[in-house]
C-alpha cells in the first residue's frame, strides 16, 4: 500500500524513540538500515527506564491489570516500536516468561487477587485471561519459536472461546476469582487481546474463534448504551484518544480491529474510524484526551498539545484502511 502521510512533520516533532518506529514501522526502511537511529533510541532514558523494567518482568505482583507500570505492557510497548531480543534486557524478559508455563502450555504471571475478590490474598504464579495472552503475544512479537512454546498456550485459550467471545477465566491457583460479571458474559479485555493475540497467527486469523471475538467487540459498540459486560463499557471515557494502547479504549479497539481486513467495511467499525478521525488537527496530529497519570513524563501523558506517538498510533490505524 502506498503511504498517503507526509511522515516528515511527526519525524520533526518526535523524540528518538518515536523516530526510529516511525521509520520502521510508517515508513518501511529496513530494520538492517537502521542501526544509527536505533542505537539513539536506545540511548533514551525513558526508554533505558522501560528496559530495567522488563528485565525483571516477574517483580510487580498482578493486582491490577490496567496498571500501566506492569512490566508485561511496558515489554509490549517496546516490541511494538520495534525493539527485540537482540537487546540484552529483553532477552532476560522473554527466558523469566519461559520459565513459567503451566501443562496447558498458558504462561504465568505472579499475581495477587485479595480474598474478598474470590482470590487467595497471596502472590501466587497464575494466569488470568486479562494477562494470558498478552505474554504470549509477546513471545510471538519476540520471534520466539511458535510451534514448541506458543502453540499450545494458544490452542488451549482458543477452546474456551464462545459464541459471544472470550469469558471471564482464571487459573486454579486464583481460588474462586472471577471479575464483576455475569458468568455467561464475555470479557471485553480477554476478547479484546485475543483478538490482538489471533490477528498475528495465520492458522487462526481467519477462524471461527477469531470471528466471533471480532463481531463480540463490534456488537458491544452497537449496543453500547446497553451492554457493559463485566464493568467495561464503551461511552464518552472510552471514546477519548488515549494511549499508549494496553487497556480498553478507542485507540486500542480500533487499533485491533485494524488488523482484520474483512471488517473494514463493517459500518460499526467506521463508525468507531469516523470517530478518530475527527478528532485529527489541520496538521494531522492528535492530542490526548485522556491519560494514564503515571506516565505524564511521556509526550502522551498530558492533553494540552499534541502527541507524536498518539499520533503514530492513530496513523498505523488509518494506513491499514
Amino acid at each position: 500500500m502506498k503511504n498517503v502521510f507526509d511522515n516528515k512533520p511527526l519525524l520533526n516533532r518526535s523524540d528518538d524513540w518515536l523516530k526510529y518506529a516511525i521509520r520502521l514501522n510508517l515508513c518501511g526502511e529496513p530494520k538492517e538500515s537502521l542501526s544509527d537511529a536505533r542505537d539513539k533510541a536506545l540511548a533514551d532514558e525513558q526508554i533505558r527506564s522501560c528496559l530495567k523494567d522488563v528485565e525483571s518482568i516477574h517483580s510487580t505482583p498482578v493486582t491490577n491489570h490496567k496498571n500501566p507500570d506492569l512490566p508485561i505492557h511496558k515489554l509490549l510497548f517496546l516490541l511494538d516500536l520495534g525493539f527485540d531480543q537482540e537487546i540484552p534486557q529483553i532477552q532476560t524478559a522473554v527466558q523469566e516468561i519461559l520459565k513459567h508455563r503451566d501443562e496447558n502450555g498458558i504462561y504465568q504471571s505472579l499475581t495477587n487477587i485479595p480474598k474478598h475478590f474470590g482470590g487467595t490474598g497471596e502472590a501466587v504464579f497464575s494466569w488470568c485471561f486479562c494477562d494470558a495472552p498478552l505474554l504470549l503475544l509477546a513471545l510471538l512479537k519476540a520471534d520466539v519459536d511458535y510451534k514448541e512454546f506458543i502453540q499450545p498456550g494458544v490452542r488451549y485459550l482458543v477452546s474456551l472461546v464462545r459464541e459471544n467471545g472470550f469469558p471471564c477465566a482464571a487459573s486454579p491457583e486464583l481460588g474462586k476469582f472471577r471479575g464483576p460479571g455475569k458468568k455467561d458474559d464475555c470479557c471485553p479485555y480477554a476478547t479484546l487481546i485475543m483478538t490482538d493475540l489471533l490477528s498475528y497467527i495465520p492458522e487462526y486469523k481467519n477462524s471461527a474463534a477469531a470471528s466471533a471475538a471480532i463481531h463480540s467487540i463490534l456488537d458491544l459498540w452497537q449496543h453500547s448504551q446497553l451492554q457493559h459486560p463485566y464493568l467495561f463499557y464503551m461511552g464518552t471515557d472510552f471514546r477519548k484518544l488515549k494511549a499508549p494502547s494496553s487497556w480498553y479504549d478507542i485507540v486500542s479497539v480500533a487499533g485491533v480491529l485494524s488488523k482484520y481486513e474483512s471488517i473494514h467495511s463493517d459500518p460499526r467499525f467506521l463508525e468507531m474510524i469516523a470517530v478518530i478521525k475527527a478528532k485529527q488537527d489541520r496538521e494531522g496530529f492528535f492530542t490526548p484526551e485522556s491519560v494514564y497519570m503515571k506516565l505524564n513524563q511521556w509526550d502522551f501523558g498530558q492533553k494540552k498539545r499534541e502527541s507524536p506517538y498518539l499520533t503514530y498510533l492513530c496513523r498505523r490505524i488509518l494506513l491499514r484502511l
